[in-house]
């Protein structure tokens, strides 16, 4: 004998879905709809150095936060130069992409802050490396300043699904 299924048992199952989804740590949106959140942390790039996470998953994306050429391990600054810096950001933003079973393929949205607008031609020719084939959309400004006298940070938004 098979059931048929009509819209209020649809309804039913979709409901009961997200709800087990917020049970497991999700909220709620404005239209009703459970999200997950989850969130991205790896030793493998700096520790966040305030009140913030390496990245959040939500809603079919990850958002992580901006990387500035903190090494890893040490903790301070990386490279003297916009090009070891720049180097280091990028290896950084590879480190949290991995630990969150993405790459730099996956970017849909960059943001690079510069404290000086003379260095976009060498940064734009070290980021472009790691998007030879349809890179994301991407805006660049220029800062007064960065965290722990950075010369350039790069947060990235990636597609996880």
């Amino acid at each position: 004998m098979r059931l048929r299924q009509g819209p209020v048992q649809a309804a039913c199952i979709v409901l009961a879905l997200r709800y087990a989804q917020f049970l497991q740590g999700g909220s709620v949106d404005r239209e009703g709809v459970f999200m997950v959140k989850e969130i991205i942390s790896t030793d493998k790039a700096p520790q966040a150095i305030g009140p913030y996470s390496q990245g959040v998953r939500a809603g079919g994306f990850v958002f992580f936060s901006g990387q500035i050429p903190l090494d890893p391990v040490t903790g301070q600054i990386a490279g003297s130069d916009i090009v070891g810096q720049t180097e280091q950001v990028m290896k950084n933003i590879e480190e949290v992409l991995s630990s969150s079973g993405l790459g730099f393929e996956d970017v849909v949205k960059t943001t690079i802050f510069l404290v000086d607008l003379a260095d976009f031609a060498t940064v734009n020719e070290i980021y472009g490396r790691r998007f030879p084939k349809d890179p994301p959309a991407r805006s660049t400004v220029e800062v007064k300043g960065l965290p722990r006298g950075a010369l350039v940070e790069v947060e990235v938004v990636a597609c996880c699904g």
